[in-house]
């Protein structure tokens, strides 16, 4: 029998340290890091999305972060597939997988399983896309909520990705989204044997954190980099919506003093931040929750 591949996750909220922690561990035990952000995952805001640095990627192979264009869609159920062709690849070299991100569905997809919805065309994904082009996202509700009543209901009339993975689900399957989801999910491949750490510091320092990690950001040129991708960027386009990035952008249309958009930004990090908590809590069983960065103690588990 072919012994189990062992997958380390780092999960926790944003700012919180577990990319360093992730870096940390990759670097003692041979490791791959492989993102699980859905920011991280595009192309086009590597400051505002604290993605790592080039000091960081040369320290320890990291995959799937940059991975799509800006204007690219993907859904729990593309990251997962992504991921692990990802974990399949860093173990056949030789490397620990090491998963980690504070996107907690992404997370949820992978260890505990997906509900059984079939591959997806191209074209028919790319005929969802092109809708929602032609109608922005309030018309494209409207028609999505027309054919597919649950869903509509369901779904925020702004969230382009999950709109348009439900129009596309809708078009390739003639099922709503929301009967595949009720569905028994399919469970992880049977050879992955994951290890959950989350990581999960005391309010007042990840607040803390939170906003001196965004200062440094400008510091670095965050608002350079906003003020690059605006010059291209639609409303329908994921990056969009990264943290600080509306706030930025407001603040280069001349609606906010820079001081005013970075205090909401500041804002907007800790209140994301809080919700995350909240999430991995309770949804994420972990094998150990850290309050500080500990490669010790997550490596005693894999040992």
């Amino acid at each position: 029998m072919t012994s189990p591949t062992t997958v380390l996750v780092i999960g926790g909220p944003t700012a919180s340290g577990k990319s360093g922690l992730a870096l940390s561990v990759a670097k003692l035990k041979n490791g791959a890091i492989i993102n699980a952000d859905s920011m991280q995952v595009y192309n086009g805001l590597p400051l505002l999305t604290a993605q790592p640095s080039r000091e960081d990627f040369a320290a320890a192979p990291h995959r799937l972060y940059a991975r799509l264009a800006p204007d690219d869609l993907c859904s729990a159920a593309r990251w997962r597939d992504m991921a692990l062709a990802e974990i399949g690849k860093a173990a056949a070299e030789g490397f620990l997988p090491i998963v980690t991100g504070g996107t907690g569905f992404y997370i949820n997809t992978l260890v505990k399983g997906i509900s059984p919805i079939p591959d997806v065309p191209p074209e028919v994904r790319e005929k969802a896309i092109l809708r929602q082009k032609e109608l922005g996202n309030p018309g494209f509700h409207t028609e999505l909520q027309k054919r597919d009543p649950a869903m509509g209901a369901r779904l925020d009339p702004f969230n382009t990705q999950r709109l348009v993975r439900a129009f596309e689900v809708l078009e390739a399957t003639g099922k709503s989204l929301a009967a595949w989801q009720d569905l028994p999910p399919v469970p992880p491949p049977a050879h992955l044997k994951f290890i959950v750490a989350t990581l999960l510091p005391p309010r007042d320092r990840l607040y803390a954190q939170c906003d001196g990690r965004f200062t440094q950001m400008l510091k670095a040129g965050a608002l350079e980099e906003v003020s690059a991708f605006k010059k291209t960027a639609t409303p329908a386009m994921p990056l969009c919506k990264a943290l600080g990035y509306p706030e930025l952008a407001a603040h280069l249309d001349g609606k906010l003093s820079l001081e005013e958009a970075a205090g909401l930004s500041q804002q907007a990090t800790r209140n994301y931040a809080k919700r995350q908590v909240t999430w991995f809590r309770h949804q994420i069983k972990a094998d150990i929750v850290l309050e500080e960065a500990s490669s010790q103690r997550v490596l005693a588990l894999i040992s």
